[in-house]
């Protein structure tokens, strides 16, 4: 007998040999009123039943601290589902479980008679959403943030500025939204969160057990600022690589002062050696971190190529030193390892490839040298925004691609980077880059099913440390997904790489 499919796979999970649980609308879910509606909503889009209560079969779910942070367990048998979480979060990842574990029998939906005793492997699982090459709604965010929950990730990273447009209302910097928001790649329409549009995607993450980390990229990836204030930057640096991208990919080249839709990256910069630039720095981290209660803010540092490597070291430390006196974490991406005052404990987050090249991870172990940890998003594997081998013509084939669902998932977070084991990981995030990503539904088909590998990088035991880290186990596990991710509106891509299940 196949065990049940739960995706990330589980730390353990035992079919027991008796009845199962059947589900009806008389069945009464009881317990944690946060997690009983947020079962409910789930039975519903899966089933079609409003279950109302007053029968005899009881799903009982209940806090009960003392357990690892996040984890939870669940056992169901003929006469009831119990769902027991260590705090908030780990009963609502258990509920998810339990959606997961509904299966039709005929007319009827049962969970199978089974235990699972479940924790993550590591305390951060995130997924990332650019905003800034293609602008996407709060509704189309707050969407992914439950596609993303129901996988058990924690955290959205939002890359909110980039050379096409700034995409947050700050106060202090009025004219960032006034002057620089209003495009995107391919001369498409651009847009920006309010302060309160802002307030209303984090409140919906914290809803869903996740944070909000924003990301400001700099020094580079900021010609949008210059729309607003060219006091701050530079001119644009025209390399023989800018201009084979805008040969390869359309668009002109980057002008100062005028707005830029193309797709080449590395040609802008701030001005490292002005006062006027670390003013900036201040005010818009500084406004950013009263409306983050998370406690990451990411300020890029990536394909600063039209910075000087000694500038570049010197606006690292300077703006990770802010950032570490507002009290919060910095993030930075692997380039920053480069500089020597890097404030300590900033978290490094690794876009190299799986095989790392060009001294990429030799940048990544210095954050773990410095006291931080590493974030692992290897490019190759799950860049979410990477072409599939066969499918839609979206997305790009940079990183070594066209990316399958297969590379997606066989690469083991601790082998990567030499020298690093899980103590210096803080987790694993899946990226969504949107170059070539325009709707909610571009989203929906390049994330599924390639997102569920990511989740199971960052969930799951270590490759090899359980039966159920197999290529051949999680294809079959997010093949009998299939009707569930259609029932919540999920446009995956039907890839022939999975035995898809259709009930």
């Amino acid at each position: 007998m196949s065990l049940p499919s739960v995706v990330p796979a589980p730390a353990s999970l035992e079919q027991a040999t008796g009845a199962p649980f059947r589900l009806s609308a008389t069945t009464r879910i009881e317990g944690e009123t946060d997690a009983a509606a947020s079962l409910a909503a789930l039975v519903t889009a899966r089933t079609g039943l409003e279950v109302e209560g007053g029968g005899a079969s009881t799903i009982t779910l209940a806090i009960e601290p003392g357990g690892a942070a996040e984890s939870y367990s669940l056992t169901a048998d003929e006469a009831s589902v119990v769902v027991t979480g260590a705090d908030a979060a780990g009963l609502f990842y258990g509920v998810q479980t339990l959606g997961q574990l509904l299966t039709r029998d005929d007319d009827a939906w049962i969970v199978p008679a089974v235990t699972v005793e479940d924790s993550p492997r590591f305390a951060y699982r995130g997924v990332m959403l650019d905003v800034a090459r293609h602008f996407h709604s709060v509704e189309t965010v707050k969407g992914y943030i439950d596609r993303a929950a129901g996988l058990k990730f924690n955290a959205l990273h939002l890359h909110l500025a980039d050379d096409q447009g700034w995409r947050l209302q700050l106060h202090s910097r009025p004219k960032l939204t006034e002057l620089a928001s209003g495009t995107a790649v391919g001369g498409d329409p651009g847009g920006f969160y309010t302060k309160a549009d802002y307030a209303e995607i984090i409140a919906h993450a914290a809803s869903r057990h996740m944070i909000v980390v924003p990301e400001i990229d700099m020094p580079g990836h900021t010609h949008a600022v210059g729309l607003a204030y060219p006091e701050l930057v530079e001119e644009p640096v025209l390399s023989d690589h800018i201009i084979e991208i805008a040969r390869d990919y359309g668009g002109d080249l980057p002008e100062a002062g005028k707005p830029y839709d193309g797709m080449a990256v590395g040609f802008s910069s701030l001005k490292i050696h002005d006062e006027a630039t670390y003013d900036f720095v201040a005010d818009v981290f500084g406004e950013l971190a009263g409306m983050t209660p998370g406690p990451y803010l990411h300020l890029g540092g990536d394909e600063a190529l039209g910075t000087a490597p000694e500038d570049f070291a010197l606006f690292v430390s300077r703006a990770t030193e802010i950032i570490a006196d507002l009290g919060k974490t910095p993030v930075a991406w692997h380039e920053a390892g480069a500089a020597p005052d890097l404030t300590e404990a900033t978290v490094g987050q690794y876009w190299g490839f799986v095989t790392p090249t060009d001294g990429m991870d030799v940048k990544a172990r210095e954050f773990v040298r410095n006291g931080g940890q590493l974030i692992l998003s290897p490019a190759d594997a799950i860049y979410l925004d990477m072409k599939y081998p066969t499918g839609p013509d979206l997305g790009l084939t940079w990183a070594n691609g066209p990316t399958s669902v297969e590379d997606a998932y066989s690469w083991e977070p601790s082998a990567i980077i030499r020298g690093i084991d899980d103590t210096d990981i803080l987790g694993v995030e899946a990226p969504m880059w949107s170059e070539t990503i325009r709707t909610a539904s571009d989203i929906d088909t390049m994330a599924f099913p390639r997102i569920a590998a990511a989740a199971e990088a960052g969930w799951s035991p270590a490759t090899g440390a359980s039966d159920l880290r197999t290529w051949e186990s999680f294809r079959t596990r997010v093949g009998a997904l299939g009707p569930l991710w259609t029932s919540l509106g999920i446009g995956f891509h039907p890839t022939g790489e999975i035995p898809w299940v259709t009930e």
